[in-house]
């Protein structure tokens, strides 16, 4: 069925690595390779999963003390792009924009940080914005691709992934589009809290 689809490519980019084993372990052993940036990357790696790092693929190293990391149109390109439009598909090859079918985003912890601590500094690196980004990204093109907003949404995609192979239905992708739109517009409300008192 054509709205079957195949994870390929996935790119991991999490704050809070618990969990995250068991979910890699089985895209691993369907053949989904991995893309990510830093601690994710390594952990990846401490794996034994081979990890294509996303300074490779963007040509740019992690700048502004992380700050910028995925920010980039060939990251954002390979999410956003419609699979099945002539143009996306031949501006894609045009800049060389590898197709990205999975994004698995752990948030900075924002609410918690505000919980334990009054610096106003440590508060707002914890504002994420790579992480947001990808995930408001993803859920955008549920049509093509699977958003995991956060560490309470790797075991559905485990469980999928073990009944069904590294393919989901439509049905499936906006199932985790709409947890996605849940999970940002959940941390702005907590970020627009903090700035409101």
């Amino acid at each position: 069925m054509a709205e079957t689809k195949k994870i390929k490519t996935a790119l991991v980019s999490v704050y809070h690595k618990d969990g995250l084993n068991e979910l890699l372990a089985e895209l691993h052993k369907n053949g989904v390779e991995f893309l990510s940036t830093g601690g994710t990357q390594s952990f990846i790696e401490s794996l034994g999963y081979e990890c294509r790092k996303v300074e490779e693929l963007t040509t740019y190293p992690s700048i502004l003390g992380g700050r910028v990391k995925t920010l980039h149109p060939k990251v954002f390109g390979g999410i956003l792009g419609r699979r099945e439009l002539e143009g996306d598909r031949a501006e894609m090859a045009k800049y060389e924009i590898p197709e990205i079918d999975l994004v698995v985003v752990d948030l900075y912890p924002f609410e918690e940080t505000v919980a334990n601590t009054n610096d106003e500094a440590a508060i707002i690196e914890k504002i994420d914005i790579g992480g947001i980004s990808l995930i408001r990204a993803g859920a955008k093109n549920f049509n093509d691709v699977v958003i995991v907003p956060s560490k309470a949404e790797y075991a559905p995609l485990l469980e999928i992934v073990k009944k069904q192979g590294a393919e989901t239905t439509k049905e499936q992708r906006k199932w985790f589009a709409m947890k996605a739109f849940g999970v940002s517009s959940h941390y702005d409300t907590a970020i627009h809290a903090y700035f409101q008192k």
